[in-house]
């Protein structure tokens, strides 16, 4: 790969405090400049000095140097204005070769193979050994799992740390070894990768038959380092751990005292009540911490309170105050600590977005003013040529809308060079999301084809609409209420096929007439028409397949099933799908549309969370087949589990709960996922405690703290500050879109601008400056 001494030339000069030094001889570089007291840029006296001590004058004898240099410094400020896009660090190696490979590493291809990469080995656990591809996870039905032969699934793994391997390698290079051997997340990239290659090599050499895959509980790191967002969340988690772990001992304090309390109180021998309480909850100290542990999430109420309580309503009294204390006052001091740390996060993280994007759009005006200041002999204010940003523009991987306003927006200026502020008050056209304009509605000449467009092109036309689905739905509900207790086979659907025909045909008509009013391209310019339409003509060909089948409703509608569906099972069909279809309603209602606005936002924003949540229920779900597999089994092989009418009411047999075990991949997450409800989870500790033994509950508490406690307190945190932020600032948000231009709207960072600091023009070339892969010259 290229050597280090042929990076490029620096893009600013020694500045404070910058330590300067000599650039190295017939290497192609940008010329350094130097920002004028003024607002452009001046061309520094060492870009001459350089032309000289290399034996030629500026413009003269250097022409293929002069382009190779130009070339140069136009691909410089493309990588830097596409890390600026994608808010990413530009510490990173600035010459030709580098830059080059950085463009082919992140291109849409390189990074669609890696997260590709990493699903696929995640998506490993549900294949391997023990195999998830059974129709049921019940063991009283379910049959042996195929099994993949030994070195199937290694060879894809095989594959995926290859993949890996590449990328910590290019990872690696392209920011330098001095920064790698500094950045925490890619020395334990390195040693995840040799540790799961040493037990891949373990796995092949015992044919498979290892007990414990350690490789299994690392995979989720892929995924972690590959996410700059995941990485913040994880820090704020981390921070957060003092706050939390405070209020975690008072919970405990309160635990325990409460423990004893109740071990104290409920100890009488004469009292039945106290006495049947003692034997079911509070039997020894471990049990009895945790009754309470699972009376903090409310799962055992008022269940745990009842013995006691149907004797002497003064019991009552301690467990209304253990709640008050530990669910009411502690866990929502647990939830306010965890929100106000994430709020402070998420500043923090728009704030560092902001300042790496305006790093790469200063690195870039630098960079292209240097191609400005090239073959000038004497300073002046220079800025950036307009051709000469179009031309890097066109290279950047942006989309056509951005690419096209940024274009216009340039061109509606006056003529001359660039200066900073205006550079870089085109680059505010990345925080705008572009609105495509809606085609013009077709001309017609015809009066009544006129009028016939304004009707069925006005907004009422859509309240209409509304209304019409609306009945439609009425009528689901109706007949769902009066045939509740008939069986389906014995049901008479003539009257909801008519309607349902009626209404279908109502849609259809809706649609033209839309297709009419708007043009097809309209049309299809409105997500909710294309929306209407698709499932339109999905309900159109599922009524008449059903009427080509089964015949037009008639009294007495009940024939045979037919082909793949009964008619019962396609009216289903059609019933949900008219019931979805309701859903175009949401944009119509201020209040509801602002809920599903916040709600869009939150999956858009969700992955860095969604990622969190795969990762511990990855772990926890690998951990729990190694030490579960195979301790639930059915009824009729364990003595443990009894016949359903002797079990007790509400145990794990009782209740059927079967079908949550550990017995493959996809069954613990369901597990995990049941656990972290909390509803009805001390059935699962007392089922694993019989089944595997008390330290069984040590896991499943665990679990608890980390789902239900940490992540879903996050969760939380997350919905409170966007809908927050949205419902408070309406009048805000309204009056800052006004100021926008029509064919943008606002992304996520701008609704946080008002509490965001801009860099200082200091700190900016502080840290241009202190770049390590452009050096500066003196």
């Amino acid at each position: 790969m290229a050597d280090t001494r042929e990076e490029s030339e620096p893009l600013l000069s020694r500045a404070r405090g910058g330590s300067g030094r000599d650039c190295p001889r017939g290497v192609p570089a940008c010329s350094s400049v130097q920002e004028s007291p003024g607002s452009g840029p001046v061309q520094s006296r060492s870009g001459a000095r350089a032309h000289q001590a290399a034996g030629s004058t500026p413009g003269q004898g250097d022409r293929p140097g002069a382009a190779a240099r130009r070339d140069l410094c136009l691909d410089q400020a493309v990588v830097l204005i596409e890390d600026a896009i994608q808010y990413r660090s530009i510490n990173h190696r600035m010459d030709a070769r580098s830059l080059w490979l950085y463009r082919r590493y992140y291109s849409g291809s390189s990074q669609w193979i890696l997260s590709f990469t990493i699903f696929l080995i995640l998506a490993l656990a549900f294949v391997e050994t023990p195999s998830s591809l059974t129709r049921t996870s019940d063991v009283r039905y379910r049959l042996a799992p195929w099994e993949p032969p030994c070195g199937l699934t290694e060879g894809v793994e095989a594959l995926c740390l290859l993949v890996f391997a590449a990328d910590v390698s290019v990872k690696s290079y392209l920011i330098g070894w001095a920064q790698f051997r500094r950045n925490p997340w890619l020395l334990a990239y390195l040693v995840v990768l040799v540790v799961s290659l040493l037990d891949w090599i373990v796995s092949l050499s015992l044919v498979c038959q290892e007990p414990l895959r350690v490789r299994r509980l690392l995979r989720p790191f892929f995924l972690m380092q590959n996410s700059s967002m995941m990485k913040k969340t994880l820090k704020c988690i981390r921070r957060s751990l003092p706050e939390m772990a405070s209020v975690g001992l008072l919970l405990a304090v309160h635990l325990c005292l409460f423990t004893v309390f109740g071990m104290l109180l409920f100890t009488g021998e004469k009292d039945a009540g106290q006495d049947r309480e003692r034997l079911t909850y509070f039997f020894n100290l471990p049990e009895a911490l945790t009754t309470l542990l699972v009376l903090l999430t409310t799962a055992n109420n008022p269940d745990v309170m009842i013995p006691v309580y149907s004797r002497n309503r003064a019991y009552a009294i301690f467990f209304i105050a253990f709640t008050l204390i530990g669910s009411l006052f502690l866990m929502n001091l647990m939830t306010a600590i965890i929100y106000n740390q994430f709020r402070g996060y998420l500043m923090m993280s728009l704030q560092t977005s902001l300042l790496r994007r305006r790093l790469g759009t200063r690195a870039a005006y630098k960079v292209l003013s240097s191609v400005t200041a090239e073959g000038e002999t004497h300073p002046e204010r220079l800025g950036v040529k307009p051709e000469d940003f179009l031309q890097v523009l066109q290279k950047v991987q942006l989309d056509s809308d951005h690419k096209q306003a940024i274009t216009e927006k340039l061109h509606s200026r006056g003529g001359g060079l660039l200066s900073t502020d205006e550079f870089q008050k085109l680059f505010d056209e990345f925080e705008k999301r572009v609105v495509k304009e809606h085609p013009p509605r077709p001309e017609y000449r015809s009066p009544f084809l006129r009028t016939t467009q304004f009707l069925f092109g006005h907004h009422y036309f859509d309240y209409l609409g509304n209304l019409m689905a609306l009945g439609n739905l009425v009528t689901i509900c109706v007949f769902l209420v009066l045939d509740a207790h008939v069986l389906p086979k014995d049901r008479d659907d003539f009257v909801l096929g008519i309607l349902n025909c009626i209404f279908i045909l109502y849609y259809l008509l809706e649609m033209l007439l839309k297709a009419f009013s708007l043009g097809l391209q309209g049309y299809l310019s409105y997500s909710s028409n294309v929306f209407d339409g698709l499932l339109t003509i999905v309900l159109l060909v599922l009524e008449i397949s059903t009427l080509a089948v089964y015949g037009f409703p008639h009294r007495g509608w009940k024939p045979a099933m037919l082909g793949l569906l009964s008619l019962w099972d396609m009216t289903r069909l059609v019933n949900v799908l008219i019931v979805f279809r309701f859903l175009r309603i949401i944009p119509s209602m201020k209040l509801m549309s602002l809920v599903a606005s916040t709600i869009l936002d939150l999956i858009k924003n969700m992955r860095a969370f969604g990622g969190i949540l795969v990762v511990i229920y990855y772990v926890f779900a690998i951990i729990g087949i190694s030490l579960f597999r195979g301790v639930v089994v059915a009824p009729r092989n364990s003595s443990l589990a009894s016949v359903n009418g002797s079990v007790p009411c509400g145990s794990f047999e009782q209740l059927e709960y079967w079908p949550n075990n550990f017995d493959d991949f996809a069954a613990a997450l369901v597990t995990l996922w049941d656990v972290m409800i909390v509803n009805n989870w001390q059935v699962f500790l007392d089922a694993f405690r019989r089944y595997a033994g008390p330290w069984s509950e040590v896991y499943f508490v665990l679990w608890w703290l980390v789902s239900s406690v940490i992540w879903v307190n996050l969760f939380l945190a997350l919905i409170l500050e966007n809908f927050l932020h949205k419902w408070d600032r309406r009048s805000h948000l309204q009056s800052l879109t006004e100021e926008l231009e029509d064919t943008s709207e606002m992304t996520e960072e701008l609704p946080f601008r008002d509490v965001l600091e801009e860099p200082t023009e200091e700190e900016l070339v502080e840290k241009l400056s202190r770049h390590p892969h452009l050096q500066l010259c003196r």
